[in-house]
């Protein structure tokens, strides 16, 4: 009988320590994924900037590749060609359409506020109008909205320090990507490295294919833009033209930001010519979003359109600016991880 007691002691004994056992596992488990949670926080903005080299790299690569299947030359020879390449094709640009933007650029900032000072003075002839201004006045004097925007645009090490990180990493991503592919595939299990550098491959083309069709629509909404603002005979033409294109980068806000100093110049000719060049945009918009993106990027996955809404809200909010701006190749990024990790090995054991 006691032999029986001290037996159910012992299993007593065993269970609370058992217990406590998986009690601090998982505070400890609880612990590390909110200690990953707050270094991702604190790190992420440097993420986004390494995300931004990484794209840089990709161009310069995926050029490369170009030339040297068309012309036959050696790799290194024509990844010189398409650094040097680009770089003068810039500095001319620069050279002969410098001074106009510059210049029209300038006439922008003396214009737009001239038009948002006759917008004030139409408002406030009416009693919407001037309660739509006291709306707008209380919204800009909120601690809370400039806390939100100052925020928003903040940046990392500041514009030019970001611009330097992003330009650094580029550079050594471009001259010896597999230095680094290598070096994490090395950290990965011995068994795991063959799918490891399957992985990166699927990143790095998928990111090549996403830039290249990325610029073809810049591209095509620059011109297509340009040659609108034209026939409509707009003011600054060139120089709204160039944001347009520049800002298509940016998916959903992008175009957006660009109307607005489209249509406030268009509104110092006159109301009508303003709603014009709204459906000009508009128009364009629909145009790249249905036709020349779709085409550009056949093969590369489809991304959700409200997926990418959310990211930008998501990691803009983490990040500020660059979060909007890179949300989109972040997104893609997972999508490929998630389906080459998850997706793909999930239905090959359904299939056996």
């Amino acid at each position: 009988h006691l032999l029986f007691i001290n037996m159910s002691e012992n299993n007593q004994a065993q269970k609370e320590k058992t217990f406590t056992q998986k009690v601090w596992i998982v505070g400890f488990i609880f612990a590390l994924i909110a200690t990953i949670l707050l270094l991702i926080e604190a790190t992420f903005n440097i993420f986004i900037l390494v995300l931004a080299g990484a794209l840089a790299a990709s161009f310069f690569r995926g050029l490369s590749d170009i030339l040297q299947r068309k012309t036959k030359l050696k790799a290194n020879l024509s990844l010189a060609l398409s650094v040097i390449g680009t770089t003068l094709i810039l500095a001319g640009l620069i050279f002969l359409i410098g001074a106009k933007v510059v210049s029209q650029t300038n006439k922008m900032q003396e214009k737009i506020p001239e038009v948002i000072n006759m917008v004030k003075e139409e408002l406030n002839e009416t009693d919407v109008g001037q309660e739509l201004i006291a709306q707008t006045k209380r919204m800009r004097s909120s601690d809370e909205l400039m806390t939100f925007i100052s925020k928003f645009f903040k940046t990392t090490f500041g514009g030019l320090g970001d611009i330097y990180i992003i330009f650094m990493v580029g550079a050594f991503f471009t001259v010896a990507p597999n230095l680094y592919i290598n070096g994490i595939i090395q950290l990965i299990p011995p068994k795991h490295r063959e799918n490891t550098e399957d992985l990166m491959k699927r990143l790095g083309s998928g990111l090549r294919r996403w830039l290249a069709g990325k610029l073809i629509a810049m591209l095509a909404v620059f011109i297509l833009t340009a040659i609108g603002l034209i026939i409509l005979d707009i003011p600054l033409w060139l120089t709204l033209a160039i944001i347009a294109g520049l800002l298509n980068f940016i998916p959903n806000f992008g175009p957006l930001a660009a109307m607005i100093p489209a249509v406030l110049i268009a509104l110092s000719e006159s109301p009508t010519m303003a709603l014009i060049v709204a459906g000009l945009y508009m128009v364009i918009q629909l145009f790249e979003s249905s036709f020349i993106t779709p085409k550009t990027q056949q093969k590369l996955i489809r991304i959700p359109p409200a997926l990418i809404i959310i990211a930008q809200i998501f990691i803009g909010s983490l990040t500020g600016i660059w979060g909007v701006i890179f949300a989109t190749p972040l997104v893609l990024i997972i999508i490929i991880i998630v389906q080459e990790l998850y997706v793909k090995p999930m239905n090959k054991r359904h299939d056996v």
